[in-house]
């Protein structure tokens, strides 16, 4: 088989188990999810009032323009129709980008560690990837900007990042703007910029900066990471590009409905951000309780270093029925990535830890 070489090395995403996986492994009945930063608070409640009416028929092909979920997600942005990209989730919207500009003979630049399906598109691209070390979390521009050369076709920004929940400030962002060659495509990847508490507006970067684009998930905070539908914000020159590479009908018929739906529920969206934040403050109180290192985060997530082996805690609490992310697989090997859950969920992970500590 004539297989790309660079595929033969190159190893899937590795989801994590799942609830059903893990309860036959460890015959529990009560199993808690927090490995993915989905939003435990669900969804607008308009949704499954959405869902009931729906009366269109399965046998036909989706609106290939999403032309409902653009109108809506354009109305609530303030942006041209034509400024909007949907994709199958933001990992798809990441291929699409790739897959238009990446080749063998050019390089693009990210931080490290930061969200991997960056680096794994420009491998199979054939690209070069530059990675750059975060520092405390943070994304290293400066350095970054350094990376950037006459090959350089993207460099990635991931705001707030995963996995540290690190958010760049409004005027290094602009600064690295400034400075980045036109020719070269800025991504803002926006995933949680819905849980930041006080997010700057970086939509008017655009107009500025033609060689920028914003990506943004219904995958998140509005919980409807199951219908998979994700989408970019840019220039329209830049939209019509990518839409060449977009491939037909990639949002299906459900998630063009619901996403379109939810975006106008902006009160879900903020009770989640606000509901999220104060149970992130009780994951602080208890590192510094415990001396434990861990990344002010701006996500749903907190990454908290156990100066011990990231599988050896994610299999623990995984033996509890809880199921996180090793840092391991993140890039920080002691350490293990929680998603803020409900109260009770919060509250039975630390529990849990505590059993741990007294055993180091």
């Amino acid at each position: 088989m004539k297989w790309k070489k660079q595929i033969l090395g190159l190893q899937p995403y590795q989801p994590g188990k799942s609830i059903e996986d893990v309860k036959k492994e460890y015959q529990l009945d009560s199993i808690v999810k927090l490995a993915s930063n989905e939003n435990p608070y669900g969804y607008s409640p308009k949704v499954d009032e959405a869902l009931k009416n729906f009366e269109s028929s399965y046998v036909l092909y989706p609106d290939g323009n999403a032309s409902e979920i653009r109108e809506v997600t354009a109305s609530v942005l303030g942006v041209n129709e034509k400024q909007l990209v949907f994709s199958n989730g933001t990992d798809e919207l990441i291929q699409i980008i790739s897959r238009a500009m990446l080749e063998h003979g050019k390089n693009t630049v990210m931080a490290k560690p930061t969200f991997p399906q960056y680096r794994h598109n420009a491998v199979i691209e054939g690209a070069e990837v530059r990675e750059v070390e975060l520092i405390d979390g943070y994304h290293d521009l400066h350095q970054m900007l350094l990376e950037i050369d006459e090959n350089t076709a993207i460099v990635w920004v991931c705001s707030p990042n995963n996995p540290t929940g690190s958010y760049t400030p409004k005027k290094e962002l602009q600064a690295f703007l400034e400075k980045v060659p036109s020719d070269v495509l800025v991504v803002l990847d926006e995933a949680y910029y819905e849980y930041v508490e006080e997010p700057y507006d970086s939509l008017p970067f655009i107009e500025k900066y033609p060689n920028l684009v914003i990506m943004r998930t219904f995958s998140k905070i509005y919980g409807l990471a199951s219908f998979r539908v994700g989408y970019g914000i840019s220039s329209e020159e830049n939209i019509q590009r990518l839409e060449s590479a977009r491939p037909p009908f990639n949002t299906n018929v459900l998630g063009q409905l619901v996403t379109s739906v939810a975006m106008t529920d902006q009160d879900f969206v903020a009770e989640s951000r606000q509901r999220n934040a104060l149970e992130r403050e009780k994951y602080y109180h208890f590192c510094r309780e415990h001396n434990l290192h861990f990344y002010p985060s701006e996500g749903n997530f907190i990454l908290i270093d156990f100066e011990r082996d990231g599988d050896e805690i994610a299999q623990f609490l995984l033996s509890k029925g809880l199921i996180v992310r090793s840092g391991k697989a993140l890039g920080f090997p002691t350490s293990a990535r929680i998603t803020i859950g409900l109260e009770e969920q919060n509250e039975r992970v630390r529990n849990a830890l505590k059993e741990i500590m007294v055993n180091v």
